[in-house]
């Protein structure tokens, strides 16, 4: 049988005559940039995050560039974040002129490392005499930090805050890849990512758990002047039609029709999130007792399961996707080159054995399908057939 990694067409039949219910409202509105289907889903979007504001934007890099823009953050400053992620976490920083410093991560998590964050700020930086931290050997200010949600699964965001408030530093959530999954704060109540920091920054990228038809994404906040300030940068700067309050602006919106589609599937999310999470449980019960390291849901956390990643031995790991393959099994890597080992980066001058963590995983993990319209039939066969490989 044919296994996809990501079945869209399943998606898109289960919604078909709703989908083409709004293509003709908005064709026949004709109201395609902005208007009251954007402004809808703004809305519901922020309600479902539990956070008065969602601005609406053109994709999930431009999310995080608007966001570190409207902080204030460009050249003289260091946003630190996680080498095992997508380039989008920090490209935005690096083209306001900021520069980017990597923490290690969990490795049963992958995500950001908390004390490994702490040892950085502690070892690396120090307050100057007005009290802003900066780091020790370079003096550039430490202006935020952007834990990514990787995979689904939420960040251990409590002592991260902790760190961000004691230092006066801009928490920023990079949960393009975590719709709906939820955190358990210490005062025991549970959040859902996007509302959590200051200010969360989402992808619609059309494998996401909830994706658009192209490219999409928004920014989340309680914050009433961050949320007014990445609706202006994202319109050229405007405050009102024509009046540019700043010559910073970009065009950075969302159109109407990938909002009116939003809207839709945004019904669905909550139960599609659901099913993947059926999904996960089926492929623990299958993969129990192989030896592979699976996915792990600490127990603050609510994993959403963009993603099921494996760990499989690094010299093996392409003949096991061979393997697969054989048998129309789709697999990926997510994500084979640590950024640290880009040749962009290269002039951070951070080679092998910077990020032990990050590298190791890079190495090994193995992406496995992962959508809410995969049977038990087709989990019990990937399965079998990775169990084979290995």
């Amino acid at each position: 049988m044919k296994i996809p990694l990501v079945d869209l067409r399943a998606q898109h039949d289960e919604l078909r005559a709703e989908l083409e219910a709004a293509f003709r409202t908005v064709l026949d509105e004709s109201a395609f940039i902005g208007g009251s289907a954007v402004t809808t889903f703004e809305t519901n979007y922020a309600r479902f995050c539990d956070t008065r504001y969602a601005r609406a934007v053109s994709n999930g890099t431009d999310a995080l560039e608007l966001v570190m823009r409207a902080c204030g953050i460009g050249r003289g400053d260091v946003v630190v974040t996680t080498s095992h992620t997508f380039i989008g976490t920090i490209e935005g920083a690096i083209q306001l002129g900021a520069v980017p410093r990597f923490v290690d991560i969990d490795p049963a998590t992958y995500n950001l490392d908390p004390e490994r964050l702490r040892a950085y700020l502690a070892k690396s930086c120090e307050r100057d005499a007005a009290g802003t931290l900066r780091e020790r050997e370079t003096g550039l200010r430490v202006a935020a930090i952007v834990p990514v949600h990787l995979y689904g699964l939420p960040v251990d965001l409590a002592p991260i805050m902790a760190l961000a408030a004691e230092h006066g530093i801009d928490l920023i959530e990079d949960a393009c890849q975590a719709h709906g999954a939820g955190y358990r704060t210490p005062d025991g109540d549970w959040k859902t990512v996007g509302g959590i920091g200051r200010v969360g920054c989402f992808s619609f990228y059309p494998g996401k758990n909830l994706g658009a038809l192209g490219e999409g994404g928004a920014v989340t906040t309680n914050d009433e002047d961050l949320a007014a300030q990445v609706g202006m940068y994202r319109d050229h700067g405007q405050s009102t039609r024509y009046v540019h309050a700043t010559a910073q602006g970009v065009n950075a919106r969302m159109d109407a029709l990938k909002a009116a589609t939003l809207d839709i599937k945004l019904t669905r999310l909550s139960a599609w999130n659901e099913q993947r999470r059926q999904v996960a449980s089926w492929y623990q019960e299958a993969l129990s007792g192989s030896g592979l390291p699976l996915p792990v849901e600490p127990e603050n956390t609510r994993h959403v399961y963009h993603l099921y990643v494996v760990r499989v031995p690094a010299d093996r790991r392409e003949s096991i996707q061979n393997h697969l393959d054989e048998f129309g099994i789709s697999t990926g890597l997510h994500y084979p080159i640590p950024l640290h080992l880009q040749p962009g980066f290269s002039y951070l001058k951070q080679g092998p054995g910077s990020f032990p963590e990050a590298e190791r995983a890079a190495n090994e993990v193995l992406s496995l399908p992962m959508h809410p319209h995969l049977t038990r039939e087709q989990v019990v066969e990937i399965a079998a057939r990775l169990r084979e490989a290995v």
